[in-house]
């Protein structure tokens, strides 16, 4: 097969700290006569210099910063082009140690495939799941579990299969769907190029065999044609064009488009591919597109056609934390999502997800490179959609206002009002959404009073309501008023649906007590605690003033 047939391959390596991933690559370069003389000839001096022996140190073709050369670790992400005759690959090499996470969440954003080096002796650690979790987050689907340094364990095929098994429940966790495990040793090259005598019981493909034949076409198409508009183009008066990479489908002159988030429709003038005029703009192309009409379009607008897109100000997404600094739900950041840069706040922590096992953890703060599942508010409506149906407009970033830091990047889960994450009261085929049960506190930190939501639930009629909480405290008998129907509440049971009787209290969705002629009294059933976090051990304090 041809290069052209087999395409271009984007790939990362990752893994723990000293896996040698860049030892990996770098034999992958070397054995495949990649080098240029001078590289070839300054590899061997670079490791006579080093500590091993005089023997040559692959990991020197990609460590090329000083302090990655006297630590002997990667820091930044090296990427590198090379060519084979089957195939052309960009690798990016990207650093294990668990200080420098966010580089390799900056690698794995680019990639389709993942090599994930796993150490023989040690076999899957904390930094391997939390690696293949983070490659798994970015969209990656096809993954490459190398087994490295099985020279170390004389090629043993018994612990071969051991680290196989915790492999195997490590990708039915993720569920990931295309995953092959090879063994190699990236210091003596067996079966990273070529076959090795040495493990004649593994009878699979070599790592760079495998790379050059990975068909990595089965991704479906995203639905429609959507080019987020990253610049208007106004060289004169007489032209006036929006500039941006198609990210989906294609355009040809003469369709008809949609400017998102106005709504409003126009039709593809011309189409300009660098400095030459053509007839249509396909998948991946940077283009300037020429309407017929005046369309009020700045950097952030989205032009689409049966692309199906979202527009709303809220969502729930995946954040990988990356800053020093904790998350903590009510301070605002930037939000980058596709061309468009908004003001935003995230509301609340849902869950954080244990790297180890993939249990959902309650989480009130978000520290580094923790995972969790947060709600985000945006100042204002933005184009933007699931991960898994649009790419582009379901990956974002988070970036400190202040700082101007990145803290976050993350993936949308869910767009818009979350039903399945409310409480509702239902009886047959009536339900009513409700707050009662929503904790407030005071964080000194940042001078707010938060709102915490409860767990997703449902109430029918006749359970148990939990009426006393750390944060509230309601009586036994009421009722609730909201949306024109009033939910009856007797002996901390709701009763269903029914009429209003004036001797008990009346109460609005969010527990404040409605009194005629008075405003809602919010404080009568809540108390609001002051929120501090000693040693990391969250209390919560109720407030005196």
């Amino acid at each position: 097969m041809s290069n052209a047939e087999n395409g271009l391959l984007k790939f990362i390596t990752c893994g723990s700290v000293d896996d040698g991933k860049s030892t990996l690559i770098g034999h992958i370069l070397y054995d495949s006569k990649l080098l240029y003389a001078d590289q070839e000839q300054a590899l061997l001096l670079d490791s006579q210099v080093g500590s091993r022996g005089g023997a040559i140190d692959y990991s020197l073709l990609l460590d090329g910063l000083m302090a990655e050369r006297e630590q002997g670790i990667t820091i930044d992400v090296a990427y590198r082009y090379f060519t084979t005759e089957q195939r052309s690959f960009i690798v990016a090499d990207t650093p294990g140690h668990e200080e420098y996470t966010r580089n390799m969440a900056v690698g794995a954003s680019f990639a389709d495939l993942a090599v994930i080096l796993v150490d023989a002796s040690l076999g899957v650690l904390k930094q391997t799941r939390r690696h293949a979790r983070i490659c798994a987050l970015m969209g990656i689907r096809y993954f490459v579990f190398a087994v490295n340094k099985m020279d170390l364990i004389k090629y043993n095929q018994k612990t071969f299969a051991a680290i196989s098994e915790d492999i195997g429940r490590l990708q039915a966790e993720l569920g990931l769907q295309d995953t092959v495990i090879i063994p190699v040793s990236a210091t003596e090259g067996d079966n990273v190029t070529v076959h090795s005598g040495k493990m004649p019981w593994y009878q699979g493909s070599t790592l760079l065999a495998h790379l050059e034949t990975v068909d990595i076409s089965g991704s479906l198409p995203e639905a429609g044609f959507y080019m987020p508009v990253q610049r208007v183009c106004r060289p004169d008066r007489s032209f006036r064009g929006f500039q941006g990479q198609i990210e989906a489908g294609r355009v040809s002159t003469g369709d008809r488009i949609t400017v998102l988030p106005s709504g409003e429709i126009a039709v593809v003038k011309s189409i300009h591919l660098g400095n030459k005029e053509v007839d249509k703009g396909e998948l991946g192309q940077p283009v300037t597109i020429q309407l017929d009409r005046e369309v009020d379009i700045s950097r952030g607008c989205v032009l689409a056609w049966e692309a199906e897109l979202k527009i709303a100000n809220s969502f729930s997404a995946t954040l990988l934390w990356m800053d020093e600094q904790e998350l903590i739900p009510g301070k605002e950041y930037w939000v980058k999502l596709g061309t468009k840069l908004l003001p935003a706040i995230v509301t609340d922590i849902r869950h954080k997800v244990d790297v180890n096992n993939g249990m959902l953890l309650p989480a009130d703060s978000l520290s580094k490179n923790e995972i969790a599942r947060c709600g985000i508010v945006l100042s204002e409506q933005a184009v933007l959609d699931e991960f898994c149906l649009h790419k582009t407009l379901g990956e974002l970033i988070l970036i400190d206002r202040v700082s101007h830091v990145t803290a976050a990047c993350g993936i949308l889960e869910s767009v818009g009002e979350q039903k399945p994450d409310d409480v509702f009261l239902r009886e047959d085929s009536m339900k009513l959404k409700v707050n009662l049960f929503d904790q407030f506190y005071y964080h000194p930190d940042i001078h707010t009073i938060l709102r915490h939501s409860p767990s997703p639930v449902t109430y029918e009629k006749g359970d148990e309501l939990p009426l006393n909480g750390e944060g509230y405290q309601y009586p036994g008998d009421f009722d609730l008023a909201a949306d024109s129907v009033v939910a009856n509440i007797r002996n901390g049971i709701f009763k269903g649906f029914g009429s209003r009787e004036s001797r008990y209290p009346l109460l609005d969705r969010y527990g404040n007590e409605l009194e005629a002629g008075q405003p809602p009294a919010f404080g009568k059933y809540h108390k609001i605690p002051v929120w501090e976090n000693n040693e990391n051990n969250a209390e919560f304090q109720e407030r005196g003033d």
